[in-house]
């Protein structure tokens, strides 16, 4: 579990000069990328709106969002409409 220290430390990061990357087949209008951050951190943008929200994970928060994505967890989300 992340501690509220930890994620604030995490935010505090400056990610100025990160290099941000996506993947190279994906859309630019419709894709996130993606920075690695010291100590194994991550942090996501979308694309089209580079100066908006950034989301950081810590390490552990990355690994197990991958590891839900490789487990397919989130597959059945995927195909349920939003409401």
């Amino acid at each position: 579990m992340t501690t509220r220290a930890e994620k604030e430390a995490l935010y505090s990061t400056d990610i100025t000069d990160v290099r941000w990357l996506a993947a190279p087949d994906s859309s630019p209008e419709d894709r996130f990328e993606i920075a690695r951050l010291p100590g194994g951190a991550v942090a996501m943008r979308q694309t089209s709106d580079p100066a908006g929200t950034i989301l950081r994970f810590t390490e552990a928060e990355w690994k197990a969002y991958l590891d839900g994505v490789a487990d397919r967890e989130f597959d059945d989300d995927l195909r349920t409409p939003a409401r």
